[in-house]
């Protein structure tokens, strides 16, 4: 097996500072690239495009707490129980989050985005252009409790 290593390339600054469920759609932050790894020319061209994807670790979900089965989403005993990889709890195996947001400005090292749902001091693994080309080709099927647990996420 090879060995690799993953580490942060910046942190969320501002936002939310307590992790919460729902109404994350106006929360602003800015993501501070780390100065030691990175210049500003890591980012030129970004602003081209109107959103991103930030890859980030839920750094403050306990790893005892991590979900390797199933479980009700967000502990609803109306919702059936699935299996971790059918939700997008923060509680899962690498404890790995990934938001498309709205792409605000970039300045120097910064990237400010709206709809991040990482709270202040969060790593940020990686930041991707969104493009709509690797975004679902067909139809997207959900189920209802899906429906239901994103009413008010935004």
């Amino acid at each position: 097996m090879t060995s690799f290593e993953v580490r942060p390339i910046g942190w969320v600054h501002g936002g939310r500072s307590a992790v919460e469920d729902d109404a994350w759609g106006s929360v602003t932050a800015r993501i501070e690239l780390d100065p030691g790894q990175f210049s500003a020319d890591a980012i030129a061209g970004l602003t081209a495009f109107s959103h991103v994807e930030v890859l980030f670790l839920f750094d403050q979900v306990d790893p005892a707490a991590v979900c390797t089965g199933s479980r009700h989403p967000r502990g609803r005993l109306d919702w059936p129980r699935i299996g971790i990889f059918a939700q997008r709890a923060k509680d899962r195996p690498n404890r790995i989050g990934s938001t498309v947001c709205d792409l605000i400005r970039t300045d120097g090292l910064v990237v400010e985005v709206r709809g991040l749902d990482a709270v202040d001091g969060t790593p940020v693994l990686d930041i991707k252009p969104y493009l709509p080309g690797f975004g679902p080709r067909g139809p997207v099927d959900q189920p209802a409790w899906a429906e239901e647990l994103m009413q008010d996420y935004w």
